[in-house]
Formats: C-alpha cells, structure tokens, sequence
C-alpha cells in the first residue's frame, strides 16, 4: 500500500481516515452569495412561492441585495409574481438574472420558455440538472440572501439542492389543515437526514379577516401549528393570512407593492443568522 498523502480526492483506497467527498457545486465566478435559504414543503399548493417572494420584498427593503433561485421548474411562478416578463439572456460567460421593478433578481425556467405556458415534461434528473446549472453558470453578482423556492416533496430536486448548494438554512412553510403534521414532519425529517438547520416553519392561509367586523376567521378549523412546532422543536415565524389584496399583488405581478408585517418576524430570524 502506498504513503497517505492525506490527499481523498487522488486515492483509491478506502481506508479509515478517507473523508466523504463533497458534493457541493461552486457558484459561477462571477456570482458572490453570502446566505441560501431554502424555502420548503412536504406537500404542494401551501405557498412557498408567495413566503419566497415576500421575503425577498422583506429583506429588499431592508436594503439587502436579494435574488431568488425558482427551483419548481415543473410549476414556475415567481416571474409572474414580480411581474417580469422579458426572457433570460446571457453570453459566452454565462446566463444574466431578469430583474424585477426594485432590484431582486430572478432565475426560473420560465424565464427560459418560448411561452409561459409551455409546460416542462422532463424526467427527475433533467430538471435537478437545471436547478443546478441555475447555481452554477447564472452570473448572479453580489447577492446579500438568496431564497430558494423548492419544488414540495422530498424528490430529486430538493435532494439536488441540499447536496449541490450550501443552504444556510430552511423554513417550512405549511398550512392549517389536519395534514400538517404530516407536512412538516417530511420536510424536517430530509432536514434533518441532510444535515441543513431548520430556521422555522410559516403557515400560510392561516386565517381570513372579515371585512366587516375586522375578526380573524379560522376558514380551515383551529390551527394544529402550535402543537406541531412543539413537537419537532420549530419556531413559528409567522402566518399568512388568505387575504385578497395579496392573492391580487401576486396576480398583477405586483407582490414588491404588497403591504403587511406578516413574515417580519422571518426576516429578522434570516437577518441573525
């Protein structure tokens, strides 16, 4: 047997010391991003796409380069949230982000569609490669918070990301229905399996506000957050409330305009990390 040179990468042996390679991708050269956080759900239709896109308003208004990597390439909807319509462009460096009205920069594979509603039939390796190649050949810049708007579940694509990007940390975001549990307790596990801090989890839907009389109505019976965030030792960082005005914003592409404190609290817990 040869002298160890303690060098893993060159060695064939498989001996006691031999450290698991990383599989972690680096950024494009010309892409410098301080914090990932991904956004993430066991199921899909709770909203992590609206929870990605007002954090990133969120921490854009707290004068934070922000940038959100849309990785639900099968159910792309971010660009239509910040209203960004033009498609992506780029050179022989690389792919340039689409920009919204104040600054966040976009990836999604909507970006890069003849027609928005074309639809993406592709088999689970091709879209993980995709979301990969959004880390690595799009020149993002300086980017201060990158949200990563997961696709739900627990497939190739969330494990693509966990392995390939250095997430810094995930919020969990789930609803009030009898199913949360169940939501939740995916997500934290595969957090948990993948070694990637949980910051939280966010319940969107969580009441509606009647017009009249201003009182919270529980559309979906009483909450089971409290006592699920108990359990897996969660922090709840904030709820959403089923309100027009914000479905509206998010129609227009106008979610940058939205008013309400509903994910301070989140922001706040990005900002200390």
């Amino acid at each position: 047997m040869s002298e160890c040179t303690h060098d893993c990468s060159s060695c064939s042996q498989s001996c006691g010391d031999r450290k698991p390679e990383s599989l972690l991708e680096k950024p494009h050269e010309q892409s410098h991003i301080k914090k990932v956080i991904g956004i993430v759900s066991g199921k899909g239709g709770v909203g992590k796409s609206i929870v990605s896109s007002i954090l990133a308003v969120n921490m854009q208004r707290k004068n934070y380069s922000t940038a959100v990597l849309d990785a639900d390439i099968t159910g792309p909807s971010i660009p239509k949230a910040f209203g960004i319509k033009e498609k992506a462009a780029g050179n022989e460096s690389g792919i340039f982000p689409a920009e919204s009205a104040t600054g966040i920069k976009v990836m999604s594979v909507n970006l890069m569609l003849e027609n928005d509603t074309d639809p993406v039939i592709w088999r689970g390796p091709v879209i993980a490669g995709v979301v990969k190649q959004f880390w690595t050949d799009v020149m993002w810049g300086d980017v201060d918070y990158m949200f990563v708007d997961m696709p739900p579940g627990t497939g190739d694509v969330p494990l693509t990301v966990f392995q390939s990007i250095p997430v810094d940390g995930i919020i969990v975001v789930t609803s009030p229905q009898d199913l949360v549990s169940m939501i939740v307790a995916k997500a934290v596990k595969m957090a948990e399996m993948m070694n990637i801090p949980i910051l939280g989890v966010v319940e969107n839907m969580s009441y509606a506000v009647c017009p009249d009389c201003g009182k919270k109505i529980n559309v979906f019976g009483e909450s089971k957050l409290e006592s699920v965030a108990q359990e897996y030792k969660l922090e709840i960082l904030g709820r959403l409330p089923m309100d027009p005005r914000l479905a509206s914003a998010c129609d227009r592409g106008a979610i940058e305009l939205y008013d309400g404190d509903w994910l301070d609290k989140a922001a706040e817990k990005i900002e200390n990390i």
